[in-house]
C-alpha cells in the first residue's frame, strides 16, 4: 500500500533528491551523459562517469563537480564495445561500491551519412553504395545497441543490490536512445536511425525481462541536444553549442532551438526517481515527432 504523504512531502527537493545514490554513466564525459551527471551530482548522488578518453573524463569531472553534496568521479578509460573492458569496469566498481542505483547508457556514435535525396534510382544507388560500408554500419550498431546490452548485463548484480538497499524496483537503467529510432525520416543516417530503432526496442525488451530481477529500464528518445556527436567538438569544459539557426534550418523542430541541459536533467531525474515507471520511451524532442512521421 502506498505511503500517505503530508503536503510538505511533495516538495521538489524531497521528490527528486538522489542523495546517497550511486550512479554510473557510460559516455559521461560530454553531451547528454555529462548533462545527466551534473543533474544527479547536483542533487546529492555519487556519479561515476566512464568512456574511452581519460582527458575528457577528467576535464568533465573537474569542471562540473558540485561544491557540496554529490560528486562526479572519472572511471577508466573503458571501451563499452569490449567485454574485457566491461568486466574490468564491473570489478573496479565492485571494489568501490556495494551497489549502484542507476546506470545511464549514453555512449554512442553517429555513423556514416548519405542524404537519400536523388529521385533517379541509379543515382540514389550510386550515392548510398559509395558513401556507406558494412564496417561502418556494424560499428554503429555495435556501439549504439550491442554495447548498451552488455553494459547493462555486466552491472545487473550491482543494480539488484541497489534495489535491495533502496526498495522495490528503485534501481534502474536509463538508455539514451533517440527520436531518430522512432521516426521514418532517415535524415541521411540510415545506419544510425536503424541502430537507434534497435536501441528503443532493446530498452523495452530489457524492461520486461529484468523486472524479475527488480530492475527498471526506461529510455530517453532525445532530439537535438548539444554534444560532440551533433557539433563535432567540445570546449575546455567538455560542453558543446548548437545554434538556433542550425536547428531552424532543419525545418522540423517546432521549438526552433536545441534542447537545454536543464531540460535533459529534468527527464533524467524523473526516470531515476519514479519507481512506478518501467519500460517507457520518453521523447524529449521539442515536438519533432508531432511533425515528422514515426513508428
Amino acid at each position: 500500500m502506498a505511503q500517505k504523504l503530508s503536503t510538505t512531502d511533495f516538495h521538489v527537493q524531497k521528490l527528486f533528491s538522489v542523495k546517497d545514490y550511486v550512479c554510473v554513466i557510460t559516455g559521461g564525459g560530454s553531451g547528454i551523459g555529462l548533462m545527466a551527471a551534473q543533474a544527479l551530482a547536483a542533487n546529492g548522488a555519487k556519479v561515476y562517469i566512464t568512456g574511452r578518453r581519460v582527458e575528457a573524463l577528467e576535464k568533465a569531472a573537474k569542471s562540473h563537480s558540485p561544491n557540496d553534496g554529490g560528486q562526479i568521479i572519472p572511471l577508466g578509460p573503458y571501451d563499452v564495445t569490449k567485454k574485457d573492458d566491461l568486466e574490468k569496469l564491473y570489478t573496479e566498481l565492485s571494489s568501490k561500491e556495494k551497489y549502484i542505483n542507476l546506470l545511464i547508457c549514453s555512449a554512442g556514435i553517429a555513423g556514416p551519412k548519405a542524404e537519400p535525396n536523388e529521385e533517379n534510382a541509379t543515382d540514389l544507388k550510386e550515392k548510398l553504395w559509395k558513401n556507406e560500408t558494412f564496417e561502418e554500419w556494424n560499428d554503429t550498431y555495435n556501439t549504439d545497441v550491442t554495447a548498451v546490452y552488455f553494459s547493462t548485463v555486466v552491472l545487473l548484480p550491482l543494480l539488484q543490490a541497489g534495489t535491495e538497499t533502496h526498495g522495490h524496483l528503485s534501481a534502474s537503467v536509463i538508455v539514451i536512445s533517440s527520436m531518430s529510432g522512432i521516426m521514418r525520416h532517415a535524415q541521411g543516417h540510415f545506419s544510425y536511425n536503424a541502430a537507434k530503432g534497435g536501441t528503443v526496442h532493446l530498452a523495452k525488451l530489457m524492461s520486461a525481462e529484468f523486472q524479475k530481477a527488480r530492475i527498471r529500464v526506461n529510455s530517453i528518445a532525445a532530439s537535438y541536444f548539444p554534444s560532440e556527436m551533433t557539433t563535432k567538438e567540445s570546449d575546455e569544459n567538455q560542453k558543446s553549442e548548437l545554434s538556433d539557426d542550425t536547428i531552424q534550418e532543419k525545418g522540423h523542430v517546432p521549438m526552433g532551438r536545441a534542447g537545454s541541459d536543464a531540460e535533459m536533467a529534468m527527464a533524467v531525474l524523473f526516470l531515476a526517481k519514479n519507481a512506478y515507471v518501467n519500460g517507457e520511451i520518453l521523447a524529449v524532442d521539442g515536438g519533432v515527432l508531432n511533425v515528422v512521421s514515426g513508428r
